[in-house]
């Protein structure tokens, strides 16, 4: 069967009322962007729908990367006809031809955009349903629950018939609810929350605190190996490497044990803080949920919070393991987390950290570092690594 076209249809934008188009705009970028590696597609925009036209190509590798683009709900390869009820019976015919082993039952949807067309949206369903049921005898018709809804879409001079929709991923289009940063460990949660942002329509920079040689180069490839997953849903994405270790160290050396978990994510946020306002982020990303370690205790978010007034955002929090699970499974990024590769969260990690620690204590203990040199020294010393959404059989370089 010749599918010609791919329709597709987005949800919350159609609620954005004047900035609607900004949004709609977004949308066909990312779509161009992401189906430029194959020659000759076009994306346009036309009446509350985006149709991708692809010609004689295959398919299936343009509808892999189109259900990677947030924004979309609905993604349906398409046979695109003339306006002519002959031509559109005809196009009818052969999507059904396609899958009459697969389906039992079936029901006809008809919307008529064009109203110059001279069949009413009822009338063409009548009219399809018993033209499918004289020519597919073994098929019988039900309306509420079908095995395959046939979908036709008069629109001025061309008409789209299609099958079942694929479900997109839905969100926002990346980009149209700014950018920000995110604290990006090597393990399971924080390359989900990166996910979710990038979901609500948010640009992604990263950063990563890398101490070595406490932590190896493995696992600095570990993280850039994520943050490159994630260039499947967020495009471009730079990955800003903080050099930890002297911080670290310090810390081990002059602050309570108990207190070194905190006192660490609390400098954490300030130098996070500083690389994302030079790099014009407006919030910050954790994947913190709340009560899994010790740090996400509410008492302990309070006293790390304590060092920013920048929006924290942390898509996980209400979360179990087992659901962040599930995505990270999904998205690609859970069997590289679980890589045996320790980060700087778990270098120094104490017997008995400080599951409700006080603030005050929290400040006594920094002041005993050189807290000012060792942040400016860090900011400075960050390598920015420029992470672009993988081709497929093309090997990237990083260094």
């Amino acid at each position: 069967m010749k599918r010609n076209c791919i329709l597709v249809r987005y949800g919350e934008l159609a609620l954005k009322g004047k900035n609607k188009a900004e949004f709609e705009d977004r949308l066909v970028k990312n779509i161009r962007d992401k189906v430029r590696r194959f020659p000759g597609v076009q994306v346009n925009k036309t009446h509350g729908r985006i149709f991708i036209e692809f010609g004689e190509q295959a398919v299936e590798p343009i509808l892999e990367e189109v259900s990677q683009v947030f924004g979309l709900v609905g993604i349906s390869p398409a046979i695109r006809v003339a306006s002519d009820w002959e031509e559109i019976k005809g196009a009818v015919r052969e999507l059904v031809e396609s899958q009459r082993d697969a389906v039992r039952t079936f029901k006809v949807n008809s919307k008529r955009a064009n109203k110059t067309f001279p069949l009413g949206s009822q009338e063409m369903n009548h009219r399809l349903g018993g033209y499918l049921l004289g020519m597919f005898p073994q098929l019988k018709v039900d309306v509420h629950n079908p095995e395959l809804t046939v979908h036709v879409e008069v629109r001025g001079k061309y008409s789209y018939v299609y099958g079942n929709d694929i479900n997109g991923p839905g969100g926002l289009p990346v980009g149209v609810s700014g950018r920000v940063m995110l604290l990006l460990s090597g393990g399971i949660d924080s390359p989900v929350a990166g996910y979710l942002a990038l979901k609500r329509g948010a640009e992604l920079h990263a950063i990563h605190f890398h101490s070595y040689p406490f932590t190896s180069e493995r696992a600095k490839q570990k993280v850039i190996d994520l943050a490159q997953t994630l260039t499947r849903y967020g495009g471009r994405i730079k990955l800003h490497v903080v050099p930890f270790t002297e911080i670290q160290t310090e810390i081990n050396k002059h602050c309570f044990e108990s207190y070194s978990i905190t006192v660490m994510r609390r400098i954490m946020l300030r130098i996070s803080e500083e690389v994302a306002k030079r790099n014009g982020a407006l919030a910050l990303v954790t994947g913190e949920s709340l009560g899994q370690v010790a740090s996400q205790t509410l008492e302990s978010m309070n006293a790390i919070n304590d060092v920013t007034r920048m929006p924290i955002l942390r898509p996980v929090i209400g979360m179990d393991k087992h659901e962040i699970m599930n995505i990270a499974k999904r998205i690609g990024t859970y069997e590289t987390s679980i890589l045996p590769y320790e980060d700087c969260c778990t270098v120094f990690l104490p017997k008995a950290p400080k599951t409700k620690p006080d603030k005050e204590v929290a400040r006594a203990q920094e002041a005993k570092l050189d807290l000012e040199r060792l942040i400016q020294e860090a900011v400075d010393g960050v390598e920015v690594i420029d992470l672009v959404p993988e081709q497929p059989d093309e090997e990237l370089s990083y260094f």
